[in-house]
């Protein structure tokens, strides 16, 4: 399977955000359940912004890894993904 494609960076690119999230839950969340943890960010979409910019620091993981390996056609793909992303935290803090 090829690895420098848009596909697979984009793919990358949507699914480390939501394990930095997993990560963030049991940063903030100490002694939390995950389903409380969740209930008390869909309630503030201010802390769901926050958690959602902090979580997409995951994609550096990716994004890094393609440029040393020089794979740019993937690496293209998280930054679509994490440019998604950014658009959908400017929607819930100031629109939603």
């Amino acid at each position: 399977m090829k690895k420098n494609v848009p596909f697979i960076g984009f793919i990358f690119g949507l699914l480390f955000p939501l394990l930095g999230f997993f990560v963030m839950s049991k940063i903030w969340g100490v002694g939390m359940r995950f389903g409380y943890f969740l209930e008390r960010v869909r309630s503030d979409h201010k802390v769901f912004a926050r958690v959602l910019t902090m979580s997409l620091l995951a994609n550096l993981i990716p994004f890094l890894y393609y440029k040393t390996k020089r794979l740019d056609f993937a690496m293209n793909g998280v930054v679509v993904a994490t440019m998604l992303y950014a658009v959908y935290i400017v929607l819930v803090m100031f629109v939603w």
